[in-house]
């Protein structure tokens, strides 16, 4: 018998998408051998589907991964994640359940992995990091007095080839006249984004945002940071902890530059750009090729916000991804590269 034509998800109609959920709330368990199961991530990537249902159907069966299938699930699941979190004596089980309560996220969620950081239970010794870098899988952490700090924007504009004369709202590697003193490469503005455009309001900035950095140093330098003002004005910091011992060739560096990619006219799902496809996305969650990873502040030292995940496949240019945050009340941005 001849296997049904593979449909990417994009193509799915509102029918196919409501079946293969149901297929899944009935078989849940199948995520337990495939995680990365194709439907399921074309249905939270791709539609923006989170159904209550399947959280209650993962987590009756123990399936807690991916944890996104908890995203903001209702209170009742919750409560059931918190319960077992509360029983287990293992620190794996722990470490998996603490970020399904990340992902549900609600005030509830934060008061108990407070409490878990302030008296912790004794798997915490076997695990790396302490509950309030787990809330971080969530796109959100806390402080030391309890309070929510937000990492992530709940809304997210992939970038797609345009007409950059026409649509000028995002640029990305923007070649500059300046040089790193590190391997003595030219500099770029690795992002550069109008937050009065209407589409990144979401972003808070009124102004011009502007990541700074040395193309050829980012993957040895991370991260490397710089400080932006509203009118533009982007200044690096230095010294990188390290960088690449020969400069990238100017043709090069300007031939990164002179790319066609833009901000799309709509939005997509939240998740759109957690992946592993070859996506650039403003906004919403990334796809971490390692663990996520929000850089502190140099300033304050707190955690940074989430603005960008870069692919460099995208690019043609090297494997894995970067990663631009922001300190928006240092005005400190940072670009910091993962990959296999």
């Amino acid at each position: 018998m001849a296997e049904s034509p593979y449909i990417p998800p994009k193509d799915w109609t509102q029918e196919q998408v409501q079946e293969k959920l149901q297929n899944l709330i009935d078989h849940v368990e199948r995520l337990k051998d495939d995680w990365w199961d194709k439907d399921l991530k074309g249905l939270i990537n791709v539609h923006g589907v989170f159904s209550p249902q399947l959280a209650r159907a993962a987590l009756e069966k123990e399936v807690f991964q991916p944890s996104e299938i908890y995203y903001h699930a209702p209170e009742d699941v919750r409560d059931g994640l918190t319960a077992k979190l509360l029983e287990t004596e293992d620190s794996r089980m722990a470490g998996a359940l603490m970020c399904c309560l990340a992902m549900q996220g609600d005030d509830k969620a934060l008061e108990i992995l407070f409490e878990l950081e302030q008296h912790p239970r004794p798997w915490r010794k076997k695990l790396y990091v302490d509950p309030s870098v787990y809330a971080q899988c969530g796109g959100w952490t806390f402080d030391k007095a309890g309070k929510r700090r937000q990492l992530n924007f709940d809304t997210c504009y992939p970038l797609v080839k345009g007409d950059r004369a026409r649509n000028g709202a995002a640029r990305i590697f923007r070649s500059r006249k300046d040089r790193c003193p590190q391997c003595g490469g030219r500099l770029s503005d690795f992002l550069v984004l109008d937050g009065r455009d209407e589409r990144l309001r979401f972003l808070g900035i009124d102004g011009i945002f502007t990541a700074t950095a040395c193309l050829g140093c980012i993957p040895w330098a991370s991260p490397s940071y710089s400080r932006f003002t509203l009118d533009g004005g982007s200044t690096p910091i230095f010294p990188y902890e390290s960088g690449c011992e020969e400069a990238m060739e100017d043709e090069c560096v300007e031939q990164m530059g002179d790319n066609p990619y833009v901000l799309a006219e709509e939005p997509a799902p939240l998740f759109y750009g957690a992946d592993w496809d070859e996506s650039s996305t403003i906004g919403g969650f990334p796809f971490w090729i390692q663990d996520w990873e929000y850089t502190p502040c140099p300033d304050c030292g707190r955690p940074m916000k989430l603005v960008a995940k870069l692919s460099w496949e995208m690019l043609d240019f090297m494997e894995g991804n970067c990663y631009v945050e922001v300190c928006p009340e240092c005005q400190v941005a940072s670009v910091h590269h993962q990959q296999t």
